[in-house]
């Protein structure tokens, strides 16, 4: 039996929490991120803004430039997470079968729900609107991809100046590949830049080309991948609905403002991170054995090192001296750095002391 996917994407969640909090904001152009004199990337830009060229990603510096009257807001990702808490929990109000894939972003397995599927996403997107105040877009089909890529196109196809789009788009069961067959090659999921450059040389534009082209050359082109790029762009998904993860790795990391040459400050930002991994490892009850570290020099030169202990450890101290140990062991004297992390995998049960 057919299944049917709802995915549900927040429209410039962290702007449309920012106008939330303070409406004065509406129809200006801002964006919520860093300073532009210190090397700050916009997270989230408002569609005003966006109508003036700037985009997500973009080291707000270039946005100054493209837009002079931007706004510019810090971000307060501890109040996003409670709106995007409110939201899934009204995702769960519906269904138990809710994966959450970003802070902004969720699938829904509606197939067992008696409610038409589209009446249902529409009050589903007027709730979180007068409840909530927040924009949404949704796609539904009968699998994940084409659900996410439907969102997509909803929102490209209903874009109005300055306004969020409120994107709906449902996919009929059978009609995939045709939805699909038109779209650029590089809305499928698994196509990346290089891997949409490679298509390009072959004269693949759209998913139909690649839906078009032979499995076997595919396969022979891009490895296991090629299956899958040839599976996807056919509508075929039959990845199941993943309402919880298995916890791999924990980690922080900090990107400075100005690059850090000074050993006391480097050693004090990985003893607060030591100490954070420490804490979630603690809250979920569990405990590590691998520690490494990710350093960032200052040519933008990224590399990690590891170490493996004796026994787990969810320990902010032991963590900590690890990863002072790897630092010191790649660092020379006095190098700036400009983005520094720990983390801690090998995850499971803590040891518990008998007696």
């Amino acid at each position: 039996m057919p299944r049917t996917i709802l995915h549900i994407d927040l429209d410039a969640f962290y702007c449309s929490v920012e106008e939330v909090e303070n409406p004065e904001l509406k129809g200006k152009p801002f964006a919520v991120g860093g300073n532009p004199h210190e090397r700050g990337v916009v997270a989230s830009c408002s569609y005003a803004a966006r109508a003036m060229g700037v985009r997500s990603a973009m080291p707000m510096s270039k946005a100054v430039q493209l837009c002079r009257d931007l706004i510019i807001v810090s971000g307060r990702h501890k109040l996003y997470g409670e709106y995007s808490e409110r939201v899934m929990n009204k995702l769960k109000n519906l269904t138990p079968l809710v994966e959450q894939i970003s802070i902004d972003e969720a699938f829904l397995d509606i197939s067992n729900l008696d409610e038409d599927p589209t009446r249902l996403a529409l009050d589903l997107q007027a709730d979180i609107r007068v409840e909530l105040q927040l924009p949404s877009s949704i796609g539904i089909a009968s699998n994940k991809l084409v659900a996410k890529i439907a969102t997509e196109v909803g929102k490209k196809s209903n874009k109005i100046k300055d306004m969020p789009p409120f994107g709906f788009t449902i996919v009929p069961v059978g009609k995939e590949a045709e939805f699909l067959s038109s779209l650029s090659a590089d809305m499928l999921w698994g196509v990346g830049p290089k891997t949409y450059a490679r298509l390009s040389e072959l004269g693949i534009k759209t998913i139909g080309d690649i839906a078009n082209w032979p499995q076997k050359e595919l396969i022979n082109l891009f490895g296991e991948h090629g299956r899958d790029l040839w599976l996807h762009a056919q509508g075929i998904d039959e990845r199941p609905i993943v309402t919880e993860y298995e916890t791999k790795s924990v980690s922080q990391e900090t990107t400075f403002n100005v690059d850090i040459s000074d050993e006391k400050s480097l050693e004090k930002t990985l003893r607060e991170q030591s100490f954070d991994v420490a804490k979630q490892l603690k809250r979920s009850d569990l405990a590590g054995k691998t520690v490494k570290i990710k350093i960032r020099w200052t040519d933008f030169t990224t590399l990690t090192r590891q170490t493996t202990l004796p026994t787990s450890t969810n320990d902010g101290d032991e963590i900590f001296q690890a990863a002072v140990q790897l630092m010191k062991a790649v660092r020379k004297p006095n190098q700036a750095v400009r983005l520094i992390g720990v983390g801690v995998s090998g995850i499971g049960a803590p040891i518990r002391q008998l007696g």
